[in-house]
């Protein structure tokens, strides 16, 4: 189906999915607040997230009986290692860096710089070329980087925990282009949601060791209604219900108009985080933010490789 400007109604649901994952950040924060652990979190979410996709296969399975489950066997290192990339070692960063930096850091740098590192990614390992617009890009993203880094920086005497998480969060887009230019490679081969399922599948697998290990299973049984209705926030809104709405709207309109939707999502987690979390935004914060935000735009112009990447797995922030 040849693609075509977005409806109301497509528009009305990318509305749905920034603020689904932009809230997310606030979502995890909260949580932790609770005194919940980055893997418990982690761990609880895909556990469940797992469950539902696993529901949604085997219903495709029944309505369909030529809808294919397996992999092949050779292809089964490559999930894992997206499940680890993409799942297990992402999020636990991810929440990691939210417990010590803000919600606000951790989405800008999440979000925004995840697209400069896959076209980086994307030139050096599948040979796409780089225009000078899109170099002119990365050097002003990086510009803001070290802008929002040199703000934490100066807290460094009053919040060294700020400054670490920040540090640790600009791992996560590393982790997410490696997830990306791989993953891009296996969908070549098998169908979205497959791939998707296995990586949460494997990917929740992979963080009970973790989540044993730190003895955080047992609070299963002591979880309160607001800390389950969190991770069920989590896994379903933001995991099957986020992949839904992006495939369905990213099969229909054109790849540009879909990403561009994205770039606010951490303009959703800033208004949530001072909202609900008490999260304050510096200036030196949204000064790298804009100049991430302007080195994105550059980039991603005439890039679709981030819309296609996205929907391995539906998200890669929230």
């Amino acid at each position: 189906m040849a693609a075509k400007a977005i409806s109301s109604f497509n528009a009305f649901l990318m509305l749905c999915l920034i603020t689904f994952w932009g809230s997310s950040f606030v979502v995890v924060k909260i949580t932790l607040l609770e005194g919940f652990t980055p893997i418990s979190i982690a761990t609880f979410r895909f556990l469940l997230a797992s469950a539902m996709f696993l529901a949604a296969l085997l219903l495709n399975r029944r309505v369909n009986r030529n809808y294919a489950l397996r992999v092949e066997n050779k292809d089964l290192p490559k999930l894992l290692l997206l499940a680890l990339t993409g799942v297990t070692f992402f999020f636990t960063i991810q929440y990691t860096g939210i417990q010590m930096a803000s919600a606000s850091t951790a989405a800008i740098l999440v979000c925004l710089l995840s697209p400069i590192l896959i076209t980086i990614f994307s030139a050096r390992m599948l040979k796409e070329h780089l225009a000078r617009r899109q170099v002119l890009g990365i050097g002003i993203a990086a510009a803001g980087t070290l802008t929002v880094i040199a703000g934490s920086s100066l807290s460094l005497e009053s919040n060294t925990s700020f400054f670490a998480g920040t540090l640790i969060l600009l791992s996560t887009p590393l982790l997410w282009a490696t997830y990306t230019v791989i993953g891009k490679k296996v969908m070549e081969k098998y169908s979205p949601f497959l791939v998707s399922a296995y990586v949460n599948i494997l990917g929740g697998l992979c963080l009970i060791p973790f989540a044993t290990a730190e003895n955080s299973i047992s609070r299963i049984t002591t979880m309160s209604l607001q800390v389950w209705s969190a991770i069920l926030y989590l896994a379903f809104t933001c995991s099957l219900l986020g992949y839904s709405i992006w495939l369905h709207v990213a099969n229909q309109v054109k790849a540009a108009v879909v990403s561009s939707f994205m770039f606010a999502e951490p303009l959703i987690t800033v208004m949530f985080a001072t909202r609900f979390a008490g999260e304050t935004v510096t200036l030196f914060t949204a000064a790298g933010g804009f100049l991430i935000f302007i080195g994105v735009y550059l980039v991603s112009r005439k890039q679709t490789v981030l819309n296609r990447s996205r929907a391995v797995q539906g998200s890669s922030s929230g």
